[in-house]
C-alpha cells in the first residue's frame, strides 16, 4: 500500500462557515477578494467549496496554524468582509483517487 504524503512546510487546514442555504457568488466575491488580499507567507486559502444543502462553505488552506488562518480571516473583517466561523480543523491526510490505483 502507498503511504499518503505529508505536506513538509505548511499544514493543510479546513475552515468551516455557515452561510446559509441562499448563498451567492454575488455576495461571496467582496468576502473572497479581502481574504485574498490579506492572505500571507502565513496562511494562504487555496480553494472553497459551497454545499447549499448544508448551508456551509468548506475552505482549504494551507497555514502553519489555525491562528495564522484566524489572523487573516480577522483582517478581512475588519475591512467588512466577514463569514461566521463554525471552526478550523487540521487535514490529517489528503488520498486521491490515484493513491489507490492497483
Amino acid at each position: 500500500m502507498k503511504s499518503w504524503k505529508k505536506e513538509a512546510a505548511m499544514g493543510k487546514f479546513v475552515a468551516v462557515h455557515p452561510v446559509g442555504t441562499d448563498m451567492d457568488l454575488e455576495a461571496a466575491t467582496p468576502v473572497g477578494r479581502a481574504v485574498k488580499a490579506n492572505c500571507n507567507a502565513d496562511a494562504y486559502w487555496v480553494r472553497s467549496w459551497y454545499l447549499p444543502e448544508e448551508g456551509k462553505f468548506y475552505c482549504e488552506w494551507d497555514a502553519k496554524d489555525a491562528d495564522a488562518i484566524r489572523g487573516v480571516m480577522a483582517a478581512a473583517a475588519a475591512q467588512g468582509a466577514s463569514l461566521p466561523l463554525e471552526g478550523i480543523y487540521a487535514i490529517a491526510a489528503a488520498p486521491m483517487g490515484e493513491d489507490f490505483r492497483s
